[in-house]
């Protein structure tokens, strides 16, 4: 049998994003604009159906109307699969059957008794933020089950929703698949069209639509996510922190479902993050005084309020000596308390060259936390209990780094002179190996 080569021509976003579909059961994409994320879905559907062995295989795309399914991925369907031989054809029911008895078709959240008692292998979400919740747990969830189907979830942020849940649950959990894709990151649009959009919209119509960003339509959250992506994607010359101390901030979970988290930090350079669940304060301790020993950080900072204390006197027990940090403590400038100063001086680190990890959560606890003023126009950050109200974790791993920034502490001229010298006489990893990173 000839071989059939469907019209499709990846991008190398389109490839990473099939690449990370096959290895997850659940997946959430969240693209810009234009960025082709309906072509890349259709043809996944395309291939799982074309592979399928399964008796009566069944591959569902669903948009929030069914008109709207029919105007933007119709075609596509048809288009892609013309090449595919003795297939059939329904142009009123908008579906799709190929040879092996393997059915793709269209479908309308708006129409959710449609969905009702049907059974899917896999099934691709369009614009989730526009569904209603009950359309994925109460329909589409179950028709995965008798199959172990699969589900993708697209789409651009449209505030805080079903999409913005989804994406949140994919985060918690290693069996799901969060992806972000903003315009930055993709190389799809070029310069100029990038420019002429950024002109003629809105700055939170251009967050949401091409940065991806969930919290674009809150004019009040502390971090953008423009420069959280900006922040993530530097690459610090070793020149520009070589010579700066490594420090360490030490988050301490207070409650159930919170992450105690160590973060490393050295001059403009993030190092590297540490998270336990569920470890009690000696075990904790224990495990900070660990990487302690082979960090060698300047300096280490820890959140000794509450439960915190526990770990803090436990280390100095085992003859460390840290910083005791209050974050509810009094601040040094416009700020309502220690942890506002902390977390304004990390934004300002990150306006002005600061690196930080790629790492999702930590993009996540960035860009949650609201900001207010208070009667003296002082900077105030919205409380975690007032975060977890609104569905939101605890941001451990951005407190974590905001640590770091809790005083600031000069740069040891002894790792000047070492590094200096051995700047242009030695390879990077030679001088990761012996600093232990």
């Amino acid at each position: 049998m000839a071989a059939i080569v469907i019209p499709y021509h990846p991008r190398e976003v389109q490839k990473q994003i099939h690449e990370a579909i096959d290895r997850h059961r659940f997946s959430v994409i969240v693209a810009h604009r234009r960025m082709g994320k309906t072509v890349a879905i259709i043809n996944h559907l395309i291939k799982s159906a074309v592979e399928s062995t399964r008796q009566r295989p069944r591959y569902g795309y669903i948009a929030p109307l069914f008109s709207q399914a029919k105007s933007v991925a119709w075609d596509y369907l048809k288009h892609f699969t013309s090449v595919i031989p003795n297939t059939k054809r329904n142009e009123s029911e908008l579906w799709i059957e190929l040879v092996n008895g393997a059915r793709i078709r269209l479908f309308g959240a708006d129409n959710p008794d449609s969905l009702r008692g049907l059974y899917f292998d896999g099934v691709c979400l369009d614009e989730v933020a526009q569904m209603r919740p009950e359309v994925w747990g109460e329909v589409i969830r179950p028709a995965l089950t008798d199959r172990q189907g699969y589900s993708i979830f697209i789409g651009t942020p449209k505030g805080i929703n079903l999409f913005y849940d989804l994406f949140q649950l994919a985060l918690r959990d290693d069996k799901w698949f969060a992806g972000v894709y903003p315009v930055t990151d993709t190389d799809v649009l070029s310069a100029d069209e990038i420019a002429e959009a950024k002109a003629s919209m809105s700055e939170a119509q251009y967050r949401q639509e091409f940065l991806c960003d969930f919290t674009a339509s809150s004019e009040d959250i502390f971090i953008p996510l423009d420069l959280i992506s900006e922040s993530k994607n530097r690459t610090p010359e070793f020149k520009e922190y070589s010579y700066q101390p490594v420090v360490m901030g030490v988050d301490v979970a207070r409650f159930g479902d919170d992450m105690s988290v160590v973060y490393l930090r050295q001059g403009v350079l993030s190092h590297k993050i540490y998270r336990w669940h569920g470890l009690d304060l000696m075990s904790l301790a224990d495990s900070v005084a660990s990487i302690i020993s082979t960090s060698k950080p300047k300096t280490t900072f820890v959140d000794g309020v509450g439960v915190g204390a526990g770990v803090v006197d436990r280390l100095r027990q085992l003859g460390y000596d840290v910083v005791d940090v209050n974050a509810g403590g009094s601040a040094q400038g416009p700020y309502v308390n220690k942890r506002a100063e902390m977390w304004g001086r990390m934004r300002d680190w990150m306006k002005t060259g600061g690196q930080i990890l790629d790492d999702n959560q930590l993009i996540t606890d960035l860009s949650g936390v609201r900001y207010s003023y208070d009667v003296h126009d002082r900077l105030q950050l919205e409380k975690k209990v007032d975060m977890k109200k609104r569905g939101l974790s605890s941001p451990d791993a951005a407190d974590a780094l905001a640590l770091t920034f809790a005083m600031p502490t000069a740069a040891m001229m002894d790792y000047y002179d070492l590094y200096n010298d051995r700047y242009n006489n030695s390879s990077q990893d030679d001088i990761d190996d012996d600093t232990g990173y």
